[in-house]
């Protein structure tokens, strides 16, 4: 405790940031498979199922946008306690009757949800760039923890969602995330006081666009990233793993929440996989990395697409693909924050995670829609072309951080 108390005034802002992405993630993570599996349960189709989450990304690609720049502005404790709000309340707003749950009411709930989410993580990973500036392995470090134990905690929120699901209603669950993040955002109003992250010189609201074309080319390969795997992890991967192996709401739950962890626990050691350095080139790295995620993803849809060992193939390829998925996604996050200004690092951290939206967005309607219409083989080929695509993007970034 004493230790703790002798840290410098910033860092012990970021570490309470840091236990607010925390809190908010379990949540965040939870409240996605209860979505999905409640829904399902009740007999919506897979593409319904995607439009529950329609609101919630395309409301995270404005928030990022607009995010960044008000964390420029005000300072990041300002953004992440709105978030942490936010999210409360989209929370309570699901806490209702049954027959109220309508596609439009429960996509409403997850459009504050999506912008409550991307408060919260461009908040986050805007204040990394305030405490490792100038220290490149340090920097490196701090992004693959920080990322990495966000995903492991979605995977346990994921679980916990499961868990939830099975033990009490939908609506129950609801409320009791509801209050326990409620308890986490006064502490926070108490706690977060310094303005980590206000830029010296306020920005214009035109400045949201990034004018640096290498943030552009990194946005542009992490929109196809993350589009090629919400395509078939999203609403796709659960309602296949339900229906195909006859799988319960426990076991789906328990499945994809071991599978984030991993995924969270790799990015978490990326660093010790990647070694950089001033002659490491990113674009070498990233096109590497994301040959190696194309071959497994092109395994995996063979395998789903000629009934060749579906089960083995299937659950063995997304323990491959959530290794190299991991290891792709730490290092666009730490070139992200790497190449961003450090005066108002929100706009540009806040533009690129705005492209990482607007991949989800399109993944996640695609899941839906592309295996209604024609299963998940197809929705694994779509992912392999994403992947193709970030590859070639990723060959015209920089030789050299």
């Amino acid at each position: 405790m004493t230790r703790l108390a002798n840290l410098p005034a910033d860092i012990k802002q970021y570490l309470i940031v840091t236990g607010n992405y925390w809190a908010f993630t379990l949540t965040d993570g939870a409240l996605r498979m209860l979505v999905v599996l409640h829904f399902h349960a009740l007999g919506y189709s897979p593409l319904s199922i995607a439009m529950l989450f329609l609101f919630y990304e395309i409301f995270g690609v404005v928030t990022n946008l607009v995010g960044g720049y008000l964390g420029a502005r005000l300072g990041l404790n300002k953004t992440m306690n709105i978030g942490l709000a936010l999210q409360v309340v989209a929370l309570f707003m699901l806490a209702v009757p049954p027959e109220w749950l309508s596609v439009a009411y429960v996509m409403l709930a997850q459009a504050l949800s999506g912008i409550a989410k991307d408060l919260n993580k461009m908040s986050a990973k805007s204040s990394i760039k305030m405490l490792a500036s100038g220290q490149e392995g340090t920097l490196f470090k701090w992004v693959a923890i920080l990322t990495g134990s966000k995903n492991a905690l979605k995977g346990v929120g994921f679980f916990l969602g499961g868990l939830l699901l099975t033990l009490m209603s939908f609506k129950g669950a609801m409320l009791t995330m509801a209050a326990t993040l409620l308890v986490v955002w006064c502490f926070s109003i108490y706690a977060l006081k310094n303005d980590l992250g206000k830029a010296k010189n306020k920005p214009k609201f035109n400045e949201i666009f990034s004018k640096s074309s290498s943030i552009n080319i990194l946005s542009a390969a992490r929109l196809f990233l993350f589009g090629a795997r919400d395509v078939w992890f999203v609403v796709a991967l659960p309602v296949f793993l339900s229906q195909a192996f006859d799988w319960d709401h426990w076991t789906v739950g328990a499945f994809l929440a071991s599978w984030v962890i991993g995924y969270g626990a790799v990015q978490s050691f990326a660093p010790k996989i990647i070694k950089l350095n001033k002659q490491t080139s990113p674009s070498a790295e990233t096109v590497k990395w994301a040959s190696l995620l194309a071959l497994v993803t092109l395994a995996i849809a063979l395998a789903i697409g000629f009934d060749w060992a579906v089960k083995p193939m299937l659950i063995g390829g997304l323990m491959l693909f959530g290794v190299l998925f991991a290891i792709n996604s730490s290092l666009h996050s730490y070139l992200i924050v790497s190449m961003a200004d450090a005066d108002g690092v929100s706009l540009d951290v806040g533009f690129y995670y705005m492209a990482n939206a607007m991949g989800r967005l399109i993944g996640t309607v695609l899941s839906g829609l592309v295996f209604q219409l024609y299963g998940l083989a197809a929705c694994l080929a779509i992912s392999l072309l994403f992947i193709v695509i970030t590859a070639l993007i990723s060959t015209k970034l920089p030789k050299q951080i």
